[in-house]
């Protein structure tokens, strides 16, 4: 198995931001000699074809995955696992089977029973996106100089993992390898509390603003509309990301609870330092962030469109 990074087909099962922007990608760098994919609906199937963006749109998933090398389930999490036992009988011997969901635990438990023997199995998560969705919403820039984490089970292919490692570094990404579990922590408190706190505040604006005649939207600042993007997010894919990594969601919200408490006491008592320290402290985090290139004028969500150089 050559480690180059390129594939001569790739299936995409699912369409939208993700799929959409990796056939981008993947087209524009030259890692793919053909792309197949298929998606739900007849409705997106014909939309992706009008695109022209793709070699071939399917109808099935397993017509999809036939003969590639590279098989990449951009779908929710939660429904990985019965497009893995469906699609495993119909996968070539010496494929890479992957997915881009934000979980992986979960996926790692419910797809590997489905994976045949002679086929190596790397679950990964491209930490990029926007809170639009749909084939029209993809664009070939989305991972530059963002992280995609690879989560291969105990006794992958290391050869197998390399090649996938090459393909996301050629789409523009960062890539790093961390166990599942570990990666379900960190991004517990990186995404998924964030987008559980952002989906939550705007939910409250909206009933404040029914008593407001609606000032509360109007008269927005720049910290709301970011929230406000965030709470955008498509709510199929969040609704599993909350269930299917709902211990380590629910940790990270007891840290954070306990720390807002803090702040709660230190706003009631008046006690300015410790207000200060806090924010000092958190500034610095920010900063940090800037500084390792981790964000630019308009992060991840609404980031306008870099321009991708050839590799």
């Amino acid at each position: 198995m050559s480690t180059s990074g390129s594939f001569k087909r790739i299936a995409l099962i699912g369409f939208g931001l993700i799929g959409g922007s990796i056939a981008r990608a993947a087209r524009l760098q030259g890692l793919a000699g053909e792309i197949v994919t298929t998606a739900r609906s007849e409705k997106t199937r014909a939309r992706v074809k009008e695109l022209g963006i793709v070699d071939s749109v399917v109808a099935t998933n397993a017509e999809a995955v036939k003969d590639a090398d590279l098989v990449i389930l951009c779908i929710p999490v939660g429904a990985c696992g019965a497009v893995a036992a469906e699609i495993g009988p119909h996968l070539k011997q010496g494929a890479i089977i992957s997915d881009v969901g934000s979980v992986k635990g979960a996926v790692v438990r419910e797809m590997a029973p489905h994976i045949p023997a002679g086929v190596h199995f790397v679950p990964a998560h491209p930490v990029a996106g926007t809170e639009h969705s749909g084939p029209d919403s993809g664009f070939a820039e989305l991972f530059i100089n963002r992280w995609c984490i690879l989560t291969p089970p105990e006794g992958t292919s290391t050869e197998a993992t390399e090649k996938l490692r090459a393909f996301w570094a050629g789409l523009g990404a960062k890539v790093e390898i961390m166990t599942p579990d570990h990666h379900d922590l960190v991004l517990a408190i990186t995404s998924h509390l964030p987008h559980l706190i952002a989906y939550t505040i705007v939910g409250t604006a909206d009933e404040l603003a029914q008593v407001t005649e609606s000032e509360v939207i109007k008269f927005s600042a720049g910290g709301f509309r970011d929230f406000t993007r965030i709470a955008a997010s498509d709510p199929t894919m969040w609704r599993d990301v909350f269930l299917t990594n709902k211990e380590a969601v629910l940790e990270m919200l007891g840290t954070f609870t306990e720390d807002l408490s803090k702040l709660t006491r230190a706003i009631r008592r008046g006690d300015g330092e410790a207000l200060f320290d806090h924010f000092t402290r958190t500034r610095a985090i920010r900063r940090g962030i800037v500084e390792i290139g981790q964000d630019s004028a308009a992060p991840d969500f609404g980031r306008p469109h870099a321009a991708l150089k050839k590799q």
